[in-house]
């Protein structure tokens, strides 16, 4: 039956791959069918790999690498950023982010002529009112706007400093060499929101006391309100501001009772770290990768292979383990299109940013070019799919 449901989906969906090939410099990165990849750049601390997996019908991921000045000043300071926002909902909150909030964090460092976890929390801030603005003035003519949402997870390295922020549940690891023995040890810099964590369920208890129904568990998954399954995010304007949580919204996302305080919130967890020479890298990843893959398994990984390629090597061990979980061969999931492909795995973003300990001590008073890449994916009008229908059972197997 499974071997018949894969040549059904095979025939069906199989993606156009050779229209998305790009061959030649890789500058800006390369397609290949479903995947997006730039094995190898420059960033002004060190190299980095940077790769994307689509398997909704429209990406949901999106992501960017900034390398230079992190203000609106050349005078600096320099660094590196990086974002991956992993969005749910569609794709316009996770669009915004990638379009704004760097924008907002070079001018709060401009303000403040420094980097520091204030000016990228007013980042964050900045960029939830932006898109709240938004959602209002959508709100009459496109309502589900306010049923969209993201995670945002953020890494800035300046000055020797790595500052780590995080809304939702996509992930930051820290490979560090551990002098005695020569091993590389896998260190969760990120705090995670997902209510699938116990302190998170505890969390949202603690400040919604009067509402037994905060969180819900629900064929086996703890969600908010029974809906969804991070506890802070941008946007999600519908379980922020009880004006959204009404008609014409979707009657799955509208609650019984209305609301008096926010249910989620955007207060990115943010901590800072000094940087040792004993830091190789870190993997900044969306929860795709983390669904199939440790920690300690992703930075085996990256350590025992050469830096070129890491972020595709993630994202091909991870697809590996989703095919296992569906007792498949990983060449027939790849021949599986966006859309059904999410019945297999979530969209996966992956940047892996190597440090180089000589650069990152003196990084934030070189000046050098400004260097901007962000992850790529297949973006088509809808009527662009193969004409076949999912059959019914595929969501089951």
């Amino acid at each position: 039956m499974l071997s018949e449901l894969i040549n059904f989906l095979g025939a069906c969906f199989r993606p156009r791959s050779d229209r998305f090939v790009h061959k030649g410099s890789d500058a800006g990165g390369r397609q290949d069918g479903l995947l997006w990849y730039k094995d190898c750049g420059q960033h002004l601390n060190g190299e980095f790999s940077m790769t994307v997996v689509q398997a909704n019908n429209l990406l949901e991921d999106q992501s960017q690498i900034e390398s230079g000045s992190l203000s609106l000043h050349e005078t600096g300071p320099y660094g590196t950023f990086v974002g991956i926002y992993d969005g749910h909902g569609g794709p316009e909150t996770s669009r915004f982010i990638n379009d704004h909030l760097f924008q907002h964090l070079k001018r709060f460092t401009a303000e403040q002529q420094s980097m520091s976890v204030d000016v990228i929390r007013k980042a964050f801030q900045a960029t939830e009112e932006g898109f709240m603005s938004l959602v209002t003035k959508q709100w009459p003519l496109k309502p589900q706007i306010a049923a969209v949402g993201s995670c945002a997870l953020v890494g800035v390295i300046c000055s020797g400093t790595l500052y780590i922020a995080n809304l939702g549940d996509s992930r930051a690891v820290l490979g560090r060499v551990v002098k005695a023995t020569g091993e590389v040890l896998a260190i969760q810099l990120s705090v995670e929101h997902n209510a699938c964590i116990e302190s998170v369920r505890q969390e949202l208890h603690s400040l919604h006391p009067d509402d037994s129904q905060i969180v819900v568990l629900k064929h086996n998954v703890w969600r908010v309100k029974g809906i969804i399954q991070v506890s802070r995010s941008i946007g999600d304007v519908y379980l922020k501001k009880a004006e959204f949580n009404r008609e014409p919204l979707y009657s799955k996302f509208r609650l019984r009772e209305p609301f008096k305080r926010p249910i989620l919130n955007s207060e990115p967890t943010i901590s800072v770290h000094q940087l040792q020479p004993h830091d190789q890298f870190i993997i900044f990843a969306s929860d795709g990768l983390w669904e199939h893959l440790s920690n300690q398994e992703a930075v085996d990984i990256v350590q025992n292979h050469p830096h070129n390629g890491s972020a595709r090597r993630l994202v091909k061990a991870a697809l590996q383990e989703a095919a296992k979980k569906r007792e498949m061969r990983y060449s027939d999931l790849k021949k599986i299109d966006r859309g059904v492909r999410r019945h297999f795995h979530d969209d996966i973003t992956v940047i892996v940013v190597f440090l180089d300990s000589n650069l990152v001590s003196r990084a934030s008073q070189i000046k050098c070019p400004n260097i901007s890449v962000r992850g790529g994916g297949i973006n088509l009008p809808p009527n662009t799919l193969a004409p076949c229908t999912m059959p019914t059972e595929a969501g089951n197997i």
